[in-house]
């Protein structure tokens, strides 16, 4: 019998003190959050924060876990978390991210077109519907 081969990610919903979220453009998704599978012997929590980092230059902390959406065919659970900035500045960082900027928030949701990349971000907005958990 073989392991199962699951990827588990981490993605943050970065929210500063204008109410804007930050994103990341990539060359594949185009604008989304920033997140990204977690290493081995790594919390989710810590992969959310060193992901964010990697790909957009913005150091953060975790306010709240959001929930998870899982990918039941292609076995991936992203975990998802909201968070604020604490230092750092946005900063592409190729190739994870090739523009990066905090956005109002209406402005941030229609730029995100991938699949459901902006059911997430909407999902962590909404604290009254936490915690998630989408199985698709």
């Amino acid at each position: 019998m073989q392991p199962p081969k699951h990827i588990v990610s981490a993605a943050a919903i970065v929210l500063n003190d204008k109410n804007e979220i930050l994103l990341i453009k990539g060359e594949r998704r185009g604008w989304e959050m920033p997140g990204g599978q977690v290493e081995e012997h790594e919390s989710l929590k810590d992969a959310a924060i060193r992901e964010t980092k990697e790909e957009s230059g913005i150091d953060i902390e975790v306010t709240r876990f959001c929930g998870v959406f899982q990918n039941v065919d292609r076995c991936i659970c992203n975990t998802l978390f909201l968070g604020r900035p604490i230092g750092g500045e946005p900063t592409p960082c190729p190739p994870e991210s090739i523009e990066v900027g905090f956005f109002p928030i209406q402005q941030a949701l229609d730029l995100v077109t991938w699949k459901n990349f902006r059911q997430r971000i909407e999902a962590c907005l909404d604290e009254s519907s936490q915690p998630i958990y989408v199985a698709f």
